[in-house]
């Protein structure tokens, strides 16, 4: 198994004028990557560090954070991924945690003065020893080449099973965790994607996901340069931009959460561009929504699919293009073969088959843990070695099916009410965009349903209203809203998933 700088590096020798990745106005061609990758690397060896420190990598999405991560891979660093979206506070935990030695980002990133930032963690006492200024592609002309101490680098490369890149879990609920990543697990799941959506060289990706994180990872970083197949990226999302990109490029192979996919719907621009060339979107990282999934399908024709997993446990299901539409879109799929899934009970005992419980797993596709955490790991994998998720599901006859996750229920007068179910209820509406449910205080029962949403331009809504809906759509009375909150635009966290926490802290201030 060869590290994926060596299979980039093959792609630059047999096409090097091939497109490995677009974004906006810019292309880097496979040698482009392979190249500049080298040159950084060089960089990164003359600042002296021992192999194995840590590369915090804080940029926007685009070409420059792929070979920033390919420089540290051939250097011998493991990169600490920040997400772009990444605030502060967040910035400075995973810095300190880590230990990383040095701060790879521009000198201005989202309104935020790195340089000040940078000197200030410093003289804070964190470990950090240099701030690398990079923009844009890497250009060898640009500060971060000129006049820079280099060093060789062969020989410190990483191989496809050491610790190469730390991410972090979302950040919904408090200060992230560190996962730790290493290649090879990457490496199996993208053969069970070629296998999962018959992916070859010809295809043509868009990934509209952050980088750091699981999703992105196998998306943008691994599958495409594995393929030697084009990715188109986006600084930042926009859904309009996104529906002439996939026009202009022909893009086979999407790559979005769920939130994204029903912006896209939700935008007029779709009756504008012909999406013909789509024929795969992979999406999940939150609960895909069936009707807005069968939408997206009968719109362009394309065959929704998604793993089912998390950024520590990898995948435990998928959907295949040899899957009934009734598994594709009304569950996570069938196990995967190569994984040992099982069902726990609330006090971590076997489910029999046909029950409901916390799915656990072992396989080739887990995570190592989480980054010096012991706290943290001893809930994540018992004793026996399974590792758990965070959700709820059913599983039977192979076929997974997650009904809510173990902190996503509002439990109200003692009964347990899933907010991705109320949330799939709320968005049949036709006035509704986006929707997201939380637990609202109450000296009664508990929790109430308070549900936030967006809404399509023009729309207006009010909270009879919906009910009404909800009532003659045969929705369970339990799960109706009883607190509607108009907003502009939901909150994401540094994943891109809706940031639930701050909307449950945004309710409780309400209330007082």
């Amino acid at each position: 198994m060869k590290p994926l700088a060596q299979l980039v590096a093959g792609n630059a020798a047999r096409s090097p004028e091939g497109v490995a990745f677009l974004e906006g106005a810019r292309r880097l061609s496979w040698r482009d990557y392979h190249e500049r990758s080298d040159r950084l690397a060089g960089v990164l060896a003359g600042l002296g560090l021992a192999s194995g420190e840590r590369v915090a990598v804080w940029m926007p999405d685009g070409p420059g954070v792929h070979a920033v991560w390919l420089a540290c891979e051939k250097a011998g660093f493991v990169v600490v991924g920040i997400g772009p979206r990444a605030g502060l506070a967040e910035l400075r935990h995973l810095l300190e945690k880590t230990g990383a030695a040095v701060l790879v980002a521009p000198a201005q990133h989202r309104d935020v003065d790195v340089s000040g930032v940078f000197a200030e963690l410093r003289g804070a006492g964190l470990p950090l020893r240099h701030h690398l200024v990079v923009e844009g592609d890497l250009e060898p002309d640009e500060p971060v080449f000129r006049g820079a101490r280099t060093a060789p680098w062969e020989g410190r490369a990483l191989g496809p099973e050491a610790l190469f890149l730390l991410n972090s879990t979302s950040g919904t609920t408090g200060l992230p965790k560190c996962v730790t990543q290493h290649q090879a697990r990457w490496f199996h799941f993208h053969e069970l994607a070629v296998e999962a959506a018959d992916l070859d060289e010809r295809d043509v990706f868009m990934s509209l996901l952050p980088a750091p994180f699981g999703f992105g990872l196998w998306t943008a970083h691994f599958t495409p340069a594995l393929l030697g197949a084009p990715t188109l990226l986006m600084d930042r999302f926009d859904a309009d931009r996104a529906l002439a990109a996939i026009e202009e490029h022909r893009v086979s192979v999407l790559a979005a959460v769920s939130t994204q996919f029903i912006l896209l719907l939700n935008s007029p621009e779709i009756a504008r561009h012909d999406l013909g060339s789509l024929r795969v979107l992979f999406t999940g990282g939150e609960a895909v929504p069936t009707e807005r999934a069968v939408e997206f399908e009968d719109r362009t024709g394309a065959a929704v699919l998604q793993f089912y997993g998390s950024n520590e446990t990898g995948a435990l299901s998928r959907t295949t293009l040899r899957d009934s539409r009734e598994v594709r879109l009304g569950s996570a799929g069938r196990v995967i073969d190569s994984m040992q899934v099982r069902l726990f009970d609330a006090d971590g005992a076997d489910v029999t088959a046909s029950g409901r419980g916390q799915p656990g797993c072992r396989g080739v596709l887990t995570c190592r843990g989480y980054y010096e955490d012991d706290a943290a790991n001893a809930k994540l994998v018992r004793e026996d070695g399974w590792m758990l998720t965070g959700d709820v599901a059913t599983l039977e006859d192979g076929v997974l099916r997650v009904i809510g996750r173990t902190a996503d229920f509002i439990i109200r007068g003692g009964k347990n009410i899933s907010g991705p179910a109320v949330e799939a209820a709320v968005s049949t509406h036709p006035a509704v965009a986006l929707a997201a449910a939380v637990a609202m205080p109450d000296p009664v029962f508990g929790e109430r349903v308070c549900v936030y949403a967006e809404l399509r331009p023009g729309a207006t809504l009010g909270l009879e209203e919906l009910v009404a809906h909800l009532l003659a759509a045969g929705v369970s009375k339990e799960w109706f809203p009883e607190r509607l909150e108009i907003v502009d635009a939901l909150p994401r966290a540094s994943g891109g998933k809706v940031a639930k926490q701050a909307l449950r802290e945004d309710i409780r201030r309400r209330l007082g």
